[in-house]
């Protein structure tokens, strides 16, 4: 039977079954130890996509390296003076720090920004091709556009949705009156184009449907959370 199933689905059913393994024991549960197992959940979560990605070359490495170096370097900055995202700390429920910040926010922030700019690559491609017949614009322009400008976007959406989940967690908490900032999502959006911009430009295979199947259910899974976490 596993013979006859491809990886993105292999991958698909171990997430979905962390994923609801950690719903139903966060929302029904003692959830202490369901949370203190998020940073392998994303450890997981990631050696998932990289064994799912087709025709892995250097570029898709840099880029995985860059991604988690980036998003992790500025959340120290973010952290530790205040000149990014804005006044906040991490608690320990994401293991292991460095500087005040958890060494696996550099692997979340490769998995948000890879499953983002695989969805949007994926699903505007035949659009694209239909609007720069139309406009008279190069499609490798509309592409570059399209990638960067609304991958950021849905990856601060992504943001937006986990913030108060995550709070609730005890993964960060954001100081002073516990409002977030709306310099936290320019930051997002700031930096994510920065990364999405690479992923673009690095010449590395961008279908992966797993990438896909991923976004959808932490999506999802952090939507409950939103709506029946208390």
């Amino acid at each position: 039977m596993l013979n006859k199933l491809s990886r993105y689905q292999i991958a698909t059913f171990i997430a979905i079954l962390f994923h609801t393994i950690g719903l139903t024991g966060i929302l029904f549960f003692d959830n202490t130890s369901f949370i203190k197992a998020t940073p392998f959940n994303l450890l997981v979560s990631a050696l998932l996509l990289v064994w799912t990605q087709k025709e892995k070359n250097k570029y898709f490495y840099f880029f995985v390296a860059i991604t988690c170096m980036v998003g992790f370097a500025a959340e120290v900055i973010g952290v530790n003076t205040g000149l990014l995202f804005g006044d906040y700390s991490y608690g320990k429920a994401l293991g292991f720090q460095w500087q005040k910040v958890p060494l696996v926010i550099g692997i979340n922030w490769f998995i948000v920004l890879y499953c983002c700019g695989i969805c949007i690559n994926t699903f505007l491609a035949k659009v694209i091709i239909r609007v720069a017949t139309e406009t008279k614009t190069p499609p490798q322009v509309l592409k570059a556009m399209s990638v960067i400008a609304d991958g950021a976007t849905l990856a601060v959406l992504f943001d937006w949705l986990i913030e108060p989940v995550a709070v609730k967690l005890g993964y960060w908490q954001w100081n002073g009156d516990g409002s977030i900032p709306l310099y936290n999502y320019i930051c997002w959006v700031t930096i994510s184009v920065l990364l999405l911009g690479i992923f673009h430009y690095f010449k590395f295979n961008k279908r992966n449907k797993f990438a896909i199947n991923l976004l959808l259910i932490q999506m999802m899974f952090f939507l409950l959370l939103r709506t029946f976490l208390k």
